[in-house]
């Protein structure tokens, strides 16, 4: 094996075109140290497939960060996780974890780095965020603030806020977003159980008054977008318009066997089916930061939440409330959606003048795959 051969292109890869003229530049002044980090530390060790080279950059970038006074090096290596694959909120994360083990200093540093390379890099820093008293329990909203027009944005079952954060920037230009974790997930994990969609409607309810919020659009995604059938169905006054993506209004008896699979089988268990259900396949095996994250939520989940969200859509029963629903209605559905396909959502049109579009090549969990798409078709129809 030619190990600077085998070094110079792992280094290319995730350093990126400046790498030849670094390597030349330390050649100039120490041929050993040149050779040592193309030969040694890229060829013989980066280079083994053992550790992937996402793994090997977020390694990179936590001891960098440890060991401190090396930021212009942690720098390089922040923008080659980000080449890597490694997206923005892991790399927030990764600061974070770093304060319990190598103290606050030392993760506040990781955290400038962090932050001045994602600058660089034109990435939009996180959201802001508050906590809300829902009464029986805390959650957390993310907010852009503004004077735009409130949209109101409800997640899937299993997933929390986050889901939409590829979302919320384009929405964003026009109209304040707000996300926030339902019962039961996110933030608010371990809360009181729900008891079905009327509990979850009420703390949305809640959730607007505390935010001072008098009426919206809203927004909401399979579990959310029940919720806001739901709400709209009760609190018409609340909304300006309302739109259901991905959902369901009909119950169906495999939200109760999906239940029963984790109380008997764990969480573990539920990874593959409920991945399967919600991306492609193409996506399943590029792994990006959207699946990897939902993966890790589906493990992560307490048994109790997970079976207490499926027993609120095994019980609904709001098909008979849809065309009671007196306020603009936008569906859209994924045409590669497997859990609620188009001809399922079909169905939602009992809502008197509602509008249907159908995102192509979109599975179920579209705000993952598709935010851009869906962010475009949310935004169409609100104008």
């Amino acid at each position: 094996m030619n190990r600077q051969v085998v070094g110079n292109h792992e280094i290319a890869a995730v350093v990126g075109d400046g790498s030849r003229a670094t390597i030349a530049s330390i050649g100039r002044l120490s041929p050993t140290l040149a050779d040592a980090l193309s030969g040694h530390a890229f060829g013989d060790v980066f280079s083994r497939a053992v550790l992937g080279r996402r793994e090997r950059e977020l390694a990179t970038v936590a001891a960098l960060g440890a060991i401190g006074g090396a930021e212009p090096q942690l720098a390089v290596h922040v923008a080659a996780a980000l080449r890597c694959g490694v997206d923005r909120d892991e790399l927030v994360a990764l600061a974070e974890h770093l304060t319990v083990y190598a103290g606050f200093p030392r993760g506040l540093n990781l955290l400038n780095v962090i932050d001045r390379t994602l600058g660089q890099a034109g990435i939009e820093p996180p959201t802001p965020s508050r906590i809300v008293d829902l009464g029986d329990h805390e959650t957390e909203a993310t907010d852009t603030g503004g004077d735009g027009v409130p949209i109101v944005l409800v997640h899937a079952l299993g997933l929390d806020r986050r889901m939409w954060q590829g979302v919320v920037g384009p929405l964003a230009a026009r109209h304040r977003v707000i996300a926030y974790d339902l019962r039961g997930h996110g933030r608010a994990a371990a809360a009181p159980a729900t008891t079905g969609l009327d509990m979850f409607s009420n703390d949305l309810r809640l959730l607007l008054d505390r935010l001072g919020l008098a009426k919206v659009h809203l927004v909401g995604l399979s579990l959310g977008g029940s919720i806001a059938t739901r709400f709209a169905a009760a609190w018409a006054d609340r909304l300006r318009s309302l739109t259901i993506v991905a959902a369901t209004a009909w119950a169906n008896p495999a939200f109760e066997a999906r239940a029963v699979a984790a109380e008997t089988d764990g969480m573990a268990a539920q990874i593959v089916p409920t991945l399967t259900r919600w991306f492609t396949p193409a996506a399943l095996a590029e792994d990006g930061p959207a699946v990897r994250w939902a993966r890790e939520k589906v493990r992560r989940a307490i048994v109790s939440d997970w079976v207490a969200s499926w027993r609120a859509l095994a019980s609904i029963s709001i098909e008979t409330l849809l065309p009671s629903i007196n306020v603009p209605t936008h569906v859209i559905a994924g045409e590669k959606d497997a859990s609620t396909p188009p001809s399922l959502m079909q169905g939602f049109a009992a809502i008197p003048g509602a509008t249907f579009d159908v995102i192509e090549d979109a599975p179920h969990m579209v705000a993952l795959e598709k935010p851009a798409e869906l962010a475009a078709a949310i935004v169409s129809r609100l104008a």
